[in-house]
C-alpha cells in the first residue's frame, strides 16, 4: 500500500535557521516567516519489491487547471547558451531550444503568489504531479493536502554525462542552474502571452520555502544543487535515483574545487558533513538496482553507495530529511514514482503557508 503520513507533529519548530536564513527569502526581508513541519515521515524507508499505483495520482475526476507549453532558444540565454568549451557537440548534439511545460492548478487563485515546483528533464513526471494537484489541493484532511503550487517542467538542453549540455547543466557543482530558472526561466512563464491573457495577475512567491525542486538521475542531482548552493531562492528538494557520483566534466572549471563532482556531497569533502547545516528539506531515493560502476574500485561512480552515504549525511547533520531505498528496481523506475511521488510531494510542501 502507498505510504501515508496521516498525523504530524507541529511540536517543533525547524532547526538550523539562523536570523539571517529566517530574512533571506529571496531579497523579502520585511517579516519573519517559520514553519513547524514536525518529524512524521522524515528519515529511511524501504518500500517493495510489490508495488501499486497511488490513487491520488490517478485522475480521479477533480477540477482540472491549465496547461501552457513554450520554448526558450539556448542562443539567447545569458547563462546556458549552449556554446560552453566543455561540450562537444560532434559526439553529443546540443538543443537549440528548449520547451517549458507550465501545468497551474485549478486551486491556483490569480493575483496570488503562487508557490512552485521546478521539475528537470521536462515534462518528465508532469502528469503525475498534475494528478497529485487536481487531488490533494481540495483534500479534506489537512495532513495530506497540497498547496496550489505551479509546476514548471523545463526540457535540458540535450544528451548526457560528461561533455554534454544536460551533463554541463545539472551535474555541475555550482548555482548556475539555479540562476538560469530563476533569472531565465521564471520571468519567461510570467511574461508567456498565453499564460498572462490566462492569469493577468500570475505572480511567483519570492520566498524560497514556497520554491521546490525536484529531479530524477542528473536532475535529482541538480534539484540538491540547485537548493545547496542557492538557498536563498530554493529550499525544497526531490532527488530520485539521485546522481550523487563523479560525473561534472573533467574540464569544468568547478573541477578545481570539487574535483569529483557530486560525489563531494557526501564523501571526499563530504559537504553535507562539513558545512554549516542549511535551511532545507530533502526527499532522496535510490533503487536496489541502480547504475553501479562496472569496476568496483571505481566507488565514486555507485549510485547505490552514493544514495546511501547521502542520506546517512543528511541524518547525521540533522536536516529534515526523508530517503526511500526500493527494492527490485531500477533507475528512475516508473513504478516507484506511481507509488511514492504523492507521499513525497506531501512530505516536502509540509509545514508550508503563504506568507
Amino acid at each position: 500500500m502507498p505510504l501515508r503520513f496521516l498525523v504530524f507533529s507541529r511540536a517543533r519548530a525547524l532547526g538550523g535557521l539562523s536570523l539571517a536564513g529566517l530574512l533571506s527569502l529571496g531579497g523579502c526581508a520585511t517579516r519573519l516567516y517559520t514553519e513547524h513541519p514536525g518529524t512524521i515521515g522524515d528519515g529511511s524507508v524501504t518500500i517493495g519489491p510489490e508495488y501499486h499505483v497511488d490513487p491520488d495520482l490517478t485522475d480521479r475526476g477533480n477540477p482540472k487547471g491549465r496547461s501552457f507549453e513554450f520554448s526558450l532558444r539556448l542562443a539567447d540565454s545569458k547563462i546556458f547558451r549552449g556554446d560552453d568549451v566543455t561540450l562537444e557537440p560532434a559526439k553529443k548534439a546540443v538543443r537549440t531550444e528548449r520547451k517549458i511545460f507550465v501545468y497551474i492548478p485549478a486551486a491556483y487563485r490569480n493575483g496570488t503568489k503562487a508557490p512552485i515546483l521546478v521539475t528537470h528533464d521536462g515534462p518528465s513526471q508532469l502528469n503525475l504531479v498534475r494528478n497529485a494537484l487536481d487531488n490533494l489541493t481540495i483534500s479534506k484532511d489537512p495532513n495530506r493536502r497540497l498547496p496550489a503550487f505551479i509546476t514548471i517542467a523545463v526540457e535540458n538542453g540535450g544528451n548526457d554525462g560528461k561533455n554534454s549540455e544536460r551533463g554541463l547543466e545539472y551535474d555541475t557543482m555550482s548555482d548556475r542552474l539555479a540562476r538560469f530558472i530563476n533569472e531565465e526561466v521564471l520571468p519567461a512563464v510570467l511574461n508567456n502571452a498565453e499564460i498572462k491573457a490566462a492569469y493577468p495577475g500570475i505572480a511567483i512567491t519570492d520566498n524560497p520555502w514556497g520554491r521546490a525542486t525536484m529531479g530524477c538521475s542528473s536532475g535529482g542531482a541538480a534539484a540538491l544543487s540547485m537548493a545547496w548552493f542557492r538557498p536563498d531562492l530554493f529550499r525544497r528538494v526531490i532527488a530520485y535515483s539521485g546522481t550523487f557520483v563523479d560525473q561534472q566534466d573533467d574540464d569544468a572549471p568547478e573541477e578545481a574545487k570539487y574535483p569529483l563532482g557530486a560525489w563531494e556531497y557526501h564523501s571526499s569533502m563530504k559537504l553535507l558533513l562539513t558545512s554549516q547545516r542549511k535551511p532545507l528539506r530533502i526527499f532522496t531515493h535510490v533503487s536496489e538496482n541502480d547504475l553501479r560502476a562496472k569496476d568496483p574500485e571505481e566507488t565514486h561512480h555507485n549510485w547505490v553507495m552514493a544514495g546511501d552515504r547521502t542520506a546517512a549525511a543528511l541524518k547525521s547533520k540533522g536536516y529534515s530529511q526523508r530517503y526511500i531505498f526500493s527494492r527490485g528496481t531500477g533507475h528512475c523506475d516508473r513504478r516507484v514514482f506511481e507509488e511514492t511521488l504523492a507521499d513525497t510531494l506531501v512530505w516536502v510542501w509540509h509545514g508550508y503557508h503563504a506568507d
